[in-house]
């Protein structure tokens, strides 16, 4: 009955886009007329055939990556279609308003672009689906090196040149494409990196997402080694578990895919390499956020026992939230913080000095490095995706910081 009531719903919603788009097209061919109309309801008998094979992936009618495109096409082309019921509706509530005013003063009504605002609406639309196709057919995979030269007070000459490879967001469960991930796993071996850092969600929410993936990522290499963290969605706390147990059992294969990568993952506690006789600390804290919504399990305090002195303090941890609240008030010998989480939004504008995602009114640090006196954060945009597969403007990134 729910569904029922849901393609209703959606069927009305198709109806009423169409008969305000019946007006643009009246100018154009009947062949043109004809195959557009064909198109626009393609989309809703698409979702009614999603329904029913939402349930069938088992049965392979279409394998997992056929699944998540056609699934994010329609879910594209009914937020473009949202977008422009947004702007008739604007256009609607103009034009009241202006009615209502000219009866009052007893004049004709002045406001009529329906014509345009029609067209302006259409064109809006359209560009949105376009662009969001683009980043879902395209960008998922498309990997780019992000390089920062690090300049760090009082660090000994043997550690200058020291380069770190970081990379975040894996999301095994978004992933599908193993020659995709192959690029960006030849692209981060191809830097030799002397270290390399991963900032936690390697799943969505379960450790058997990682079935398949484990020899790929095991090819990461590096002169020291790969030290790994967790971020929310290691903990499956976004999964409705039959029992307690069950949860525990998903946690410890998650523990063990870090070892079976030969990553060493850090649960609140630090590790110490030596690098031509200097000695780097490389701090690894569990989920640290400073926004409610988000569980918070790291423990500075825990981390940082038995540590000491250090020439470099690296410190790994998720969230980018946890550097100001609190990094910089209470570990200010802590010389540089990598993250992720924000994926950089998946979705903005980078042109140079100018950046901005819808993520960044939600986030003071969001994409890149920040410097705060002589204490760095550099926040990744992410290796994988989440929601929306694919991206646009923000792509997929490999950090390289060489430290000078």
């Amino acid at each position: 009955m729910r569904y029922l009531i849901l393609i209703i719903l959606l069927l009305l919603f198709d109806s009423f886009i169409f008969q305000t788009f019946v007006p643009l097209a009246e100018s154009w061919s009947t062949a043109l007329q004809y195959i557009t109309t064909i198109i626009y309801w393609l989309f809703p008998i698409a979702l009614l055939g999603l329904m029913v094979l939402a349930g069938k992936r088992e049965q392979k009618i279409l394998t997992l990556s056929q699944f998540i495109i056609f699934r994010a096409t329609i879910m594209i082309a009914y937020i473009s279609k949202l977008l422009v019921a947004v702007v008739l509706a604007i256009n609607g509530l103009i034009y009241l308003i202006s009615m209502l005013i000219a009866r009052l003063i007893g004049e004709e009504v002045p406001y009529d672009s329906s014509w345009w605002m029609l067209r302006i609406a259409f064109t809006i639309g359209l560009f949105i689906f376009s662009v969001l196709l683009y980043g879902m057919l395209r960008n998922r995979y498309r990997y780019k090196v992000f390089r920062e030269v690090v300049e760090i007070p009082g660090l000994p000459e043997s550690l200058k040149g020291f380069k770190i490879v970081q990379i975040s967001d894996i999301h095994a469960g978004s992933l599908t494409d193993k020659a995709g991930i192959q690029k960006g796993i030849d692209l981060i071996n191809n830097e030799a990196a002397d270290l390399v850092c991963f900032t936690g969600d390697l799943v969505n929410n379960v450790a058997a997402e990682m079935d398949g993936f484990i020899t790929i990522f095991k090819q990461i290499k590096s002169t020291h080694g790969t030290y790994s963290v967790l971020g929310n969605h290691d903990y499956g706390d976004y999964v409705r578990w039959p029992d307690k147990a069950s949860r525990m059992l998903n946690f410890k294969q998650i523990i063990e895919v870090h070892r079976a990568l030969g990553w060493e993952l850090l649960l609140n506690e630090n590790r110490k390499i030596t690098v031509k006789g200097s000695e780097v600390a490389i701090i690894g804290v569990e989920n640290y956020s400073a926004h409610p919504r988000f569980s918070r399990y790291g423990d500075m305090e825990k981390a940082v026992i038995g540590l000491g002195k250090a020439d470099l303090k690296l410190l790994l941890s998720h969230d980018p939230s946890h550097w100001d609240d609190d990094v910089r008030k209470n570990y200010k010998d802590i010389d540089l913080m990598m993250s992720g989480h924000t994926h950089g939004g998946q979705f903005g504008i980078e042109m140079g000095r100018i950046k901005w995602s819808p993520v960044s009114h939600y986030y003071k640090q969001w994409i890149g490095l920040y410097r705060e006196g002589a204490q760095y954060l550099y926040v990744n945009r992410g290796f994988g995706f989440l929601g929306y597969p694919g991206r646009v403007g923000i792509l997929p990134e490999i950090t390289v910081l060489e430290l000078c």
